[in-house]
C-alpha cells in the first residue's frame, strides 16, 4: 500500500485546510500528448462536478474509521476539493491512515487507492 508524505499534526488541532487534486492517471492532462507516470501534472484532472467527496479516517492497524470528513468541492471541473478538521476530528495521538472517497452525481463509487498517512502527537495541554 503507497502512503502520502506523512501530515505531522497536533490533538485538538482543526487546521490546516487540507487541500488535494483528484487526477485520473490514465488520462493525459491538457497539453500533453500521453501520462508520464512520474509526472502527476501530465495526469488529466478529475471533473468532481456534483460529486460528494469524502476524508475517511482510521487508526493504522484498525479497521474502525474514526473520522468521515465531506470536502468542499473549490473547484469541481479542475478536481480541487479541501477539507480541515472540525473538532473532535484529532482527539487522540496516534498514526491515522485517509482514504478519500468520490460519490458522483450519478451514484458510482470511486476510491483513492493510494493513502494518506497523519502522525497526531500530543498537545502540551
Amino acid at each position: 500500500m503507497a502512503y502520502s508524505d506523512t501530515l505531522n499534526l497536533v490533538k485538538g488541532d482543526t487546521l490546516p485546510e487540507l487541500t488535494f487534486t483528484l487526477r485520473d492517471s490514465n488520462t493525459a492532462a491538457s497539453g500533453f500528448s500521453a501520462v508520464d507516470e512520474n509526472n502527476e501534472l501530465s495526469w488529466a484532472p478529475i471533473d468532481l462536478t456534483g460529486a460528494v467527496v469524502l476524508l475517511r479516517l482510521r487508526e493504522v492497524g484498525s479497521t474502525a474509521v474514526t473520522a468521515e470528513l465531506t470536502c468542499a468541492l473549490v473547484t469541481p471541473a479542475s478536481g480541487i476539493v479541501a477539507t480541515d478538521f472540525p473538532s473532535g476530528t484529532l482527539s487522540a495521538a496516534g498514526t491515522y491512515e485517509g482514504e478519500i472517497e468520490i460519490t458522483f452525481s450519478d451514484g458510482g463509487i470511486q476510491t483513492v487507492y493510494d493513502l494518506l498517512k497523519l502522525k497526531v502527537r500530543a498537545s502540551f495541554d
